[in-house]
């Protein structure tokens, strides 16, 4: 059993910055591959980026190449969404999501292949 809690959420001008956390709780995280998701308000959730639990891989959405970075710290159960350059279409729920698997470079967009999620922050870029 994995928990998972996010922070870090709030808002912020376009052209800014903001960095999310995702704290983990449970003995099998150091075997999950993490994820981020979004939901905007009336929209499908859909995913932002992904990392494998070696640290070794990660994989991005078209829209936030180049602006966001995924990380990991393992010594703190913590995957990390840094995110640059935000726009007012970057707005929604961000979600982090965890996935067990024995292959150390396995990254994956698919939300269905996740087992574990957090509730998500509120991230808001407006003026």
């Amino acid at each position: 059993q994995v928990q998972l809690v996010e922070s870090g959420g709030g808002l912020v001008q376009p052209g800014g910055s903001l960095r999310l956390s995702c704290a983990a709780s449970g003995r099998t995280f150091s075997r999950c591959a993490m994820g981020w998701f979004r939901q905007a308000p009336g929209k499908e959730r859909e995913f932002v980026a992904a990392i494998s639990w070696s640290g070794g891989s990660t994989y991005y959405a078209d829209s936030v190449k180049g602006r966001f970075t995924i990380s990991r710290e393992s010594a703190e159960n913590t995957v990390y969404l840094q995110m640059s350059s935000l726009k007012p279409e970057d707005t929604a729920v961000y979600s982090c999501a965890a996935r067990f698997t024995i292959f150390p470079t396995s990254v994956t967009m698919f939300e269905n292949e996740y087992n574990y999620w957090g509730q998500g922050t509120q991230v808001t870029v407006s003026s």
